[in-house]
C-alpha cells in the first residue's frame, strides 16, 4: 500500500503521539514507521508534490469491539484468560489506529519471582507479625509456605528520582494486595480470613520503546506496624500517588473471642488465638511507594470501620467516597482536613430520599447526608487499642424488652442496640455500622462494591454487586422508610451513577466543607437475571453480572467493570462508553475465578494500561455443573493445581492502521 501524499512521516509521529497507547508487545514505533515506506532515516513526506500544511490530529474517541463469550467448543479459552477485543482510537481527521487486545501476566501467584537482590521470593507468599514465612502443614512431608490464590487491588504509579537495580528502561511501581487463600493445599482445609494478607511492591522495567513491563522486584511490605491487614479487596490510587487499599468485613468484636476464623487469623499472625484485637481491622491503609522499590504503610482509623472494598479520592484530594461492601451496607464520604493528608476528618453517611429504583430509565433518587463524627486517626487509634466493645454499646440478637435499646439492622443481622453515655465518637468509628444505623442511615444496600469517578461530568459510579435482601420490600433485612426500597430482587446487580455538587448542608444544616459531595443517585446500567441457559449462567451473559471493580478512564471516556458473579460460568471484564452507552465485553476471566485488580492508567511515560488480575479459578458453584468435569483438568494444568492466579495487565499490538482518510 503506497501512502498519500498527506500522510508524511512526521505527521504519522504526531498522530502517534496524539493517541492514548496501549504497549505494542514487539511492535515498536520504529516498526510502525518503517511500514509506511522510504528510508528509515528520512523526515521528509513519501510524495515529492507539495504538501499543505498539517492540521494538527487530536484524539477524537477511543472504542472497544465485543468479543464473544467462551463456549465449551472452545474448551480451553474457558480455562484460561481469553481476549479478544480491539482498541479503536479515533482522531480527529477521522484516521485511526486499531490495537488487538492481549493479556500479559507478570507472575501467576507461587511462582519464584526476583527479590532484586539476587535471589527469589515466592510471588503472593504470606508472612507473620515477625515477617517470618506462614507454613502450610495439612499435607505432611509437603509442608511449604502458603501463597494466595486471590490477587486483587493493584495501582500502577511512578515515583520521583526512582532508582532500581536491573532497570534498563524507566522504572514504574505496581502495589499489588492479596485478599486470601481459598483451601489449604490438602483441598479441604478452608483459609478464608485465617491469614493476614499479604502486600508487595512490583519493580517493573519499562521499555520506552514498546511501553512493555518487565518485573525486576517483588517486595513484601511489612505490615507488622499496622498490626497486619485484614482481607484486603480492592484499591484505588490517590491523586498524590499512594495506594488506597482496604479491609473488607471488618470483624466483629463482640464475637471475635469465639470466631474460630478470626482465632485462626490470630494464630497466623501472632501465634496466639488471642492476640488479635478486632478493633484494629476494618480500617484504611496507604501504601507509599519508595524510590527503591520498598514501601510503608498506616492505617486511617478515622475514615470508619466498615466493609471497605474500594475508595476514590475526588479531585479535590480530600473527599473520598467509599464502598462498603456488606449486607446492610451504606455509602460513606470522609472529608479530610487538607488535601493529601487522610489522617484526620470528617465522617459522613447518606439517607437516601423518595424515589431510589434500579430502573435506568427512572429518575433519580435524592441524598441527604448525616455526619457521624471528626476525628483523628490517632485518637480512634488509641480508642481501638483500649476501649471495649461493651463499653461502647450493648448490642442484644434477641429482643430484650427494654425501651433503651433502638431495633436496627446491620451487617445482614436484626440487633438491638443501646448506646452507652458519651461513646458517640467510638462508636462512629469503631462500631461504624452498627452506629449509622442506629443514627437513622439508608443501611439497606447490598455489597456496595467498587466506587470511581468521572470528574470530567462531576459523576461518581459504585456497583452493587446484588440487589437483593436488605434492598427488597419485604424481606426481614429491608428496613421500611429508609429509603432503599425495590420491588423485586435483581441479583445480577447495578452499576449507580451519583451526581457530584458543592454547597451542600448536612441533615443539621452544617455545611459540609467539599465541592465533591454525591447529590443523588440513580441506576447507569444493569444486570438480568434469566433462566439457566445451557452452559449454565444464570443472569444474561451479553450483559454485566454481579459488577464488582470499577474504574473509570477520563481520556478513554470508559468505565471498566469488572465482574464477581456467581451467576456468569466465566467472569467478564467490560468497557462501558458513557457518552455513547455502547457495552463491549473485553476479556474473560478463567471459569468459576473473579475479575479483580481492574486500574485504568490514562497516562504513564506516554503509554496506557489496564491493569487486570484473577482470583479462585475453577471455584465451583452449582452453576458450573455443566463445565466442571471438561473445565477442571483444564484449570488445574494452567494455574497450579488451582492454588495459582494471574497479576497482569492488557497489552496490544497493532492489527491495523489506515493511512489515508476515509
Amino acid at each position: 500500500m503506497n501512502p498519500t501524499p498527506e500522510l508524511s512521516r512526521r505527521r504519522l509521529l504526531r498522530m502517534l503521539g496524539a493517541a492514548p497507547m496501549l504497549p505494542l508487545g514487539g511492535f515498536a514505533t520504529a516498526s510502525l514507521l518503517a511500514g509506511c515506506g522510504g528510508d528509515s532515516n528520512d523526515d521528509s513526506p513519501v510524495a515529492v508534490t507539495p504538501v499543505p500544511p498539517v492540521v494538527p490530529v487530536t484524539l477524537a474517541s477511543v472504542t472497544f469491539s465485543s468479543m464473544d463469550a467462551p463456549t465449551l467448543a472452545n474448551a480451553a479459552a474457558m480455562a484460561t484468560t481469553t481476549v479478544g477485543s480491539t482498541m479503536t482510537v479515533n482522531f480527529s481527521d477521522n484516521s485511526k489506529l486499531d490495537f488487538k487486545l492481549s493479556y500479559k501476566p507478570f507472575f501467576i501467584t507461587g511462582d519464584m519471582v526476583p527479590n532484586g537482590a539476587g535471589g527469589t521470593i515466592l510471588a503472593g507468599g504470606y508472612y507473620n507479625i515477625k515477617n517470618q514465612p506462614i507454613i502450610d502443614t495439612t499435607v505432611p512431608g509437603k509442608e511449604r509456605q502458603f501463597f494466595s490464590d486471590s490477587p486483587d487491588g493493584t495501582s500502577l504509579l511512578s515515583v520521583p528520582n526512582a532508582n532500581v537495580a536491573g532497570v534498563k528502561g524507566k522504572p514504574v511501581f505496581a502495589v499489588v494486595q492479596f485478599e486470601y487463600t481459598t483451601l489449604a493445599q490438602d483441598g479441604v482445609t478452608g483459609m478464608y480470613g485465617r491469614l493476614p494478607s499479604p502486600i508487595a511492591v512490583l519493580t517493573l522495567d519499562q521499555d520506552q520503546s514498546t511501553g512493555k513491563l518487565s518485573l525486576v522486584k517483588y517486595h513484601n511490605v511489612d505490615t507488622s506496624g499496622v498490626e497486619g491487614l485484614w482481607i484486603t479487596c480492592g484499591a484505588s490510587l490517590s491523586p498524590w500517588g499512594t495506594h488506597l487499599s482496604s479491609e473488607e468485613y471488618e470483624p466483629n468484636a463482640f464475637t471475635a473471642a469465639s470466631d474460630s476464623q478470626f482465632k485462626a487469623f490470630s494464630r497466623n499472625l501472632y501465634g496466639s488465638e488471642t492476640a488479635a484485637n478486632p478493633y484494629n481491622y476494618g480500617h484504611m491503609p496507604e501504601v507509599t511507594v519508595n524510590p527503591d522499590g520498598t514501601a510503608s504503610i498506616k492505617k486511617h482509623f478515622c475514615m470508619g470501620r466498615i466493609s471497605h472494598e474500594l475508595v476514590q479520592v475526588m479531585p479535590d484530594q480530600r473527599t473520598v467516597l467509599m464502598g462498603d461492601d456488606a449486607t446492610n451496607s451504606g455509602y460513606f464520604v470522609f472529608v479530610a482536613d487538607k488535601e493529601r493528608d487522610l489522617s484526620s476528618g470528617t465522617l459522613y453517611v447518606a439517607k437516601v430520599g423518595a424515589g431510589f429504583s434500579i430502573d435506568p430509565a427512572a429518575a433519580a433518587a435524592p441524598l441527604s447526608w448525616i455526619k457521624l463524627g471528626s476525628a483523628t486517626s490517632a485518637e480512634i487509634r488509641q480508642l481501638a487499642a483500649t476501649v471495649k466493645p461493651l463499653e461502647i454499646m450493648d448490642v442484644r440478637t434477641v429482643d430484650p424488652q427494654d425501651a433503651a435499646f433502638k431495633q436496627v439492622v446491620a451487617n445482614g443481622a436484626v440487633e438491638w442496640i443501646k448506646l452507652m453515655p458519651g461513646m458517640e465518637k467510638a462508636a462512629a468509628f469503631l462500631e461504624t455500622h452498627r452506629y449509622a444505623a442506629l443514627v437513622g442511615a439508608s443501611m439497606g444496600f447490598t455489597k456496595m462494591e467498587g466506587t470511581t469517578v468521572n470528574a470530567r461530568d462531576k459523576i461518581a459510579y459504585s456497583a452493587l454487586q446484588n440487589c437483593q435482601s436488605s434492598m427488597v420490600a419485604g424481606n426481614k433485612l429491608n428496613v421500611a422508610g429508609n429509603g432503599v426500597s425495590i420491588p423485586k430482587a435483581l441479583n445480577a446487580g447495578a452499576v449507580m451513577a451519583l451526581n457530584l455538587k458543592g454547597g451542600q448542608k448536612d441533615v443539621n444544616g452544617a455545611a459540609i466543607n467539599s465541592e465533591w459531595m454525591p447529590v443523588d443517585i440513580k441506576a447507569l446500567i444493569t444486570g438480568e437475571d434469566i433462566t439457566a441457559d445451557a452452559l449454565g449462567n444464570t443472569a444474561n451473559p451479553n450483559r454485566i453480572g454481579n459488577p464488582d471493580n470499577l474504574k473509570f478512564s477520563e481520556k478513554l471516556r470508559t468505565l471498566f467493570i469488572g465482574e464477581d458473579s456467581g451467576q456468569h460460568v466465566n467472569n467478564f471484564l467490560w468497557a462501558y462508553n458513557v457518552d455513547t452507552k455502547q457495552l463491549a465485553r473485553i476479556m474473560s476471566i478463567p471459569a468459576g475465578g473473579e475479575s479483580t485488580g481492574l486500574h485504568a492508567v490514562d497516562e504513564l511515560n506516554g503509554w496506557t494500561y489496564i491493569m487486570s488480575n484473577f482470583q479462585h479459578a475453577g471455584d465451583w458453584g452449582s452453576i458450573h455443573n455443566n463445565v466442571k468435569a471438561t473445565l477442571d483438568p483444564l484449570l488445574r494444568a494452567n494455574y497450579k493445581d488451582k492454588f495459582g492466579s494471574a497479576v497482569g495487565y492488557l497489552t496490544g499490538e497493532l492489527s491495523q492502521m489506515r493511512l489515508a482518510k476515509a
